[in-house]
């Protein structure tokens, strides 16, 4: 279409009056058969003349469709990186009322920097869950705590050359743990939730070790000051070598020395607590009211483990007042935790909203199949396959098949279920798919089946593995329904995030699908595999799972502890 012209010349203008307003307009004294009919021409000419005029303005300042579309490109082209990452996924979504998630996550954040942190409860349905008002008051205080002695604050520069001094020699307003990337995905989100929750526990300053990966997968959670471990921390090129070996091990040292009860002047500026999977009885002593009372005064403590041990912090009697008004409802502590500590950064999250917006999102029901095989050899296992399907047959998580007829043709549109699969095989997702494919339902629901990936193998700390082990496991959060396998703490967090109750697929024992083949989780909280069974007090073993009532043996693995609140069902 051609643009009107922005001055138009006197012979465009005259175009577009008459013969005689024209002629008044070339010769004003010429005679006229009256007087009044040469005004009338010339206020009709000026009319038409601020008509053309006001028009050729709108035409310009507000231009037709195929100049809208040439001037927005290059509008998109100077705008677009001031925009940020946010656009990339702001196409579909709409950004939730309670983005903050009831207070739970402080607001004030660069949002294209973390799309997720505002999005991802537009993925979820909203739950009967929230964070009590303590919580919240918890977590805005540790915020200001963390800004005041985080990385390069003042303190911490004042509190780091106590360390290198290598005595504890004075108390120091900033204190810390500092948690140690170690394990497998899974458990390192887990246990940096333990750590957290220990460091709100005790007003220490959490910081994290970056590991390989970490600054690639999560975004930072507390406002302005980061999180994540210098690199110039002067104990970080010791991390790899630390055990129960090491000289600042605190089971080594109460098995070398009583200096739990020294004074203050010999105190040491760190120390390791190694809470691993094979620690022993004195390491286990970290769990124990005297040792929390010595571990106070230290103002550096270095943690590794791979277990999420908040269930023995519920043991602690000088932390019981204080978990029970952070969570009233016991089995929330990881889910409140998680959802304010892991957001994924935006390259994850685009692998997550991708997938979900092409395979899940139009699906009446989503259901989540999360497979996790211990057996050696390479899978598919038929008994494994066998067991899966005899779980959700029996809990009619999925519809029976019609293998009579071909087709089954219910009125109206038939419902639609979508089961996304993980697993390091692919095997188990293509026969299902295919049975699936082959025959109708009974019900004549159609059921879609969904692999995002399939390793073969665990590949702990490859970038690219571990991204997509996050997403997979945020998007089996997002799903209505959910199945697990035992022992497994990649079902674990994604239960845990998604505020679902999964039934766990009990651990097949000699290659034999067990029967029954799976039962309803007692909670959504992850288990503690390895706590211990002592009593600080009597000073002899005891079973930890039969001292309160919201701390219970897991389902999946008879000796592990687990949160729980309906104990007085089972």
């Amino acid at each position: 279409m051609k643009r009107f012209k922005q001055n138009l010349d006197a012979d465009d203008l005259s175009k577009h009056l008459d013969l005689d307003t024209r002629s008044a307009l070339r010769d004003p004294d010429r005679k006229s058969a009256s007087g009044s009919m040469k005004v009338m021409g010339i206020f009709v000419a000026a009319l038409i003349l601020f008509s053309v005029l006001f028009s050729v303005n709108v035409v310009l300042r507000d231009p037709p469709s195929d100049a809208v579309f040439e001037t927005s490109k290059a509008a998109v082209l100077e705008v677009e990186p001031r925009k940020g990452l946010e656009d990339q996924f702001s196409q579909s979504v709409k950004v939730p009322e309670d983005k903050l998630l009831g207070g739970l996550l402080a607001d004030g954040f660069d949002e294209g920097y973390c799309v997720s942190r505002y999005q991802s409860a537009s993925y979820r349905k909203e739950l009967p869950y929230r964070p009590s008002s303590y919580l919240i008051s918890k977590l805005r205080s540790y915020e200001a705590l963390h800004k005041r002695c985080g990385p390069y604050t003042k303190a911490y520069n004042k509190t780091l050359e106590q360390l290198k001094s290598g005595h504890g020699t004075s108390s120091l307003d900033c204190n810390y743990v500092v948690w140690i990337s170690f394990s497998g995905l899974g458990n390192r989100i887990l246990t940096l939730a333990s750590v957290f929750l220990y460091a709100l526990l005790t007003n220490r300053v959490l910081l994290v070790d970056p590991g390989v990966d970490m600054v690639d997968l999560f975004c930072e959670p507390f406002p302005e000051v980061s999180w994540f471990l210098p690199t110039d921390f002067p104990l970080k090129d010791q991390f790899n070598s630390l055990d129960q070996k090491s000289p600042h091990c605190y089971g080594k040292m109460l098995k070398t020395s009583n200096f739990t009860n020294s004074d203050d002047s010999v105190r040491p500026s760190f120390v390791y607590l190694h809470l691993a999977h094979d620690y022993d009885d004195q390491d286990k002593l970290f769990f124990c009211n005297q040792d929390q009372a010595f571990l106070e005064r230290i103002p550096w403590l270095i943690m590794k483990t791979d277990n999420y041990f908040v269930p023995s912090l519920f043991l602690i009697p000088s932390f019981e007042q204080e978990l029970h008004k952070l969570f009233p409802r016991k089995e929330t502590a990881f889910h409140f935790l998680g959802r304010y500590l892991f957001h994924p950064t935006n390259v994850v999250w685009g692998l997550i909203t991708r997938y979900y917006q092409a395979y899940l999102a139009k699906a009446d029901e989503r259901i989540g199949i999360q497979i996790r095989v211990f057996d050696t050899g390479i899978g598919p296992f038929e008994h494994v396959f066998d067991q899966i399907l005899s779980c959700a047959l029996k809990e009619k998580l999925l519809p029976e098949l019609n293998r009579q007829d071909f087709i089954v043709s219910p009125s109206g549109t038939p419902k639609s279920k979508a089961v996304m699969m993980t697993s390091l095989s692919s095997g188990y997702s293509e026969k299902l798919r295919d049975m699936y494919w082959e025959h109708p339902t009974v019900t004549g629901e159609v059921v879609g089946i969904f692999q995002p990936s399939h390793e073969e193998y665990q590949q702990t700390e490859k970038h690219t593995h571990n991204r997509k082990a996050w997403a997979e496991m945020y998007l089996l959060s997002l799903t209505d329904v959910l199945v697990t396998s035992s022992w497994s703490t990649f079902g674990y967090v994604a239960q845990s995030l998604g505020g679902l109750t999964p039934w766990i697929l009990y651990k097949p024992e000699n290659r034999t699908a067990p029967n029954p083949p799976c039962r309803r989780a007692m909670s959504m909280e992850p288990c503690f595999h390895a706590p211990p069974f002592y009593d600080c007090k009597a000073k002899t073993g005891i079973d930890t799972g039969a001292l309160v009532p919201h701390v219970r043996h897991c389902e999946d693995m008879s000796w592990g502890l687990k949160l729980v609140d309906r104990y007085d069902e089972f």
